[in-house]
């Protein structure tokens, strides 16, 4: 390991960090503080004269997963252990172009500032887990000449998160928020442009990341992979009330605990033991009028999968098909139709289950994306969408999944997947590149296609219809949310799972 020093003229330390060949990680660095458990985070007011940034910082406590098996990453490849602090998760790594640290105003780079995934439960794709490393990012964005910074953090999550009836709510946005105050302070002494940052996430970091452009958050533009706030839409804080019983009903079974006293690992033994797979937002000022607003971000980038509801696969296959059927007839005037859209027949038990997921993939995934296209045009906002259909390159009959994004856009794993899906992942690196650097990653008339076999390709909406159920999301948004988010709950709830 090379080790480099760089002298931060707003930080006033000196930070040491590891040189590679075409760039410079800076990993670990505090960007706030937790004074005690469920507090606001407030901005770090010291640091050591000299920082050792060679080491990735720790995570938010949580029940350990295997990331693996929902990517189908053979068991050989050792994901490493990471470490955990509830106190000192607030850290972010930095990945810059070498040659261009530090340089002069004139010549900033633009800044990517990733949000990783995983439920709003767990950190699913960290950088210090390989799965979510922007090294390749940066690496291309030189060999481009279209250099790059990237940012990745790692906040709060789960009942760290999510607080007690005294505190705050939604830590975890304000933990981002602070990060992203952070960029604006301090990416320039990296040779970073804090007007030029673009904000992405995955999943439930695509949630984040719709919830940082409702609030008015400082960034130029965003990217939502797979999520949205349509896909975990804030709740009233009395849903949270019943989050909160059910732990403090395992806390008090572990030895008379609550929520304030309990060490953390023994809230961990509580969260494992409480079953819950995911969590929300709760409702506050910042996010009222959600489905109306898209912040004042300049562009847009949306992509979804073409199976993103596979994580609920094992829960709508372990359902009866009565239960699936009287799911569907709680739309009430809607259900005949909503059926047949979506092959839910009784006497076709494998159909059923098969509709009930891809209903809940176009409700919460497809649907979503299609209204904020159109959003974005009525306001003559630039947005690019494209669809990723590249299959896992471990199981191909899995097929293109939720999540498989993250595997082909970092190239963590390159060595040991297909040609194919190394090019996919090689032109999607590209796209985004070019699109932090506020060029076009395509034309934004067209849908672009990455995958399969990889395979690159613009469509036009023709073509888009043969690769998604268009006219199903159509008809669902001719429903409306209020009967269609019945049969969501009623076919979702409590079955969602990482490990599908």
């Amino acid at each position: 390991m090379t080790l480099l020093r760089h002298n931060h003229s707003s930080l006033g330390v000196t930070l040491v960090g590891i040189e590679r060949p075409l760039v410079a990680h800076f990993r670990g660095i505090p960007y706030g503080r937790i004074p005690s458990r469920f507090a606001a985070p407030e901005p770090v007011e010291s640091l050591p004269q000299e920082l050792d940034c060679t080491h990735f910082g720790p995570r938010c406590p949580q029940v350990p997963i295997d990331v693996g098996h929902l990517l189908r990453i053979p068991p050989h490849h050792v994901l490493p252990v990471e470490a955990e602090d509830e106190f000192n998760c607030l850290n972010l790594d930095v990945t810059v172009p070498k040659a261009r640290l530090g340089t002069t105003a004139g010549e900033r780079l633009p800044v990517l500032v990733w949000i990783h995934g995983g439920s709003q439960a767990v950190t699913f794709g960290s950088a210090a887990s390989g799965l979510c490393d922007t090294t390749k990012i940066v690496e291309d964005s030189v060999r481009m000449e279209l250099p790059i910074i990237a940012v990745t953090i790692q906040y709060r999550l789960n009942i760290f998160a999510f607080g007690d009836d005294d505190s705050s709510v939604n830590l975890a946005l304000k933990d981002q928020a602070l990060a992203l105050q952070w960029v604006q302070s301090h990416i320039a002494a990296f040779g970073g442009d804090p007007k030029a940052v673009t904000l992405a996430g995955e999943s439930a970091g695509a949630v984040y990341c719709h919830a940082h452009l409702v609030s008015k958050a400082p960034l130029n533009q965003c990217i939502l992979a797979s999520g949205s706030l349509h896909l975990s839409p804030p709740q009233p804080r009395e849903r949270a009330a019943a989050f909160r019983s059910n732990l403090k009903h395992h806390l008090r079974d572990l030895g008379k605990l609550d929520l304030r006293t309990a060490p953390a690992d023994v809230m961990v033994e509580a969260l494992k033991r409480s079953e819950i797979q995911s969590w929300f937002l709760q409702m506050e000022s910042s996010l009222e009028r959600w489905q109306e607003s898209l912040g004042e971000a300049g562009r847009l980038m949306i992509s979804d999968v073409q199976n993103d509801s596979v994580l609920w696969r094992d829960g709508i296959w372990s359902m009866g098909v009565s239960d699936i059927v009287s799911a569907f007839d709680i739309a009430g005037e809607h259900r005949d139709k909503l059926k047949q859209a979506y092959n839910i027949y009784p006497n076709r038990p494998s159909s059923c289950k098969l509709g009930a997921l891809d209903f809940i993939n176009d409700y919460k995934f497809l649907l979503p994306i299609q209204e904020m296209v159109q959003s974005c045009k009525r306001a003559e906002t630039p947005v690019y969408r494209s669809l990723i259909d590249e299959a896992n390159p471990w199981q191909p009959s899995n097929g293109a999944h939720h999540a498989i994004d993250l595997i082909l856009l970092f190239g963590g794993f390159d060595s040991t997947i297909s040609p194919a899906a190394k090019r996919t992942g090689e032109e999607m690196r590209r796209s985004w590149i070019r699109f932090i650097h506020s060029q076009e990653p395509w034309s934004p008339i067209s849908t672009a296609v990455f995958g399969p076999f990889g395979m690159f390709q613009e469509l036009d909406d023709t073509e888009v219809r043969s690769r998604r159920r268009i006219d199903q999301a159509k008809y669902l948004q001719s429903v409306g949310s209020q009967a269609l988010d019945k049969v969501f709950l009623a076919l979702a709830a409590g079955r969602i799972s990482l490990l599908n």
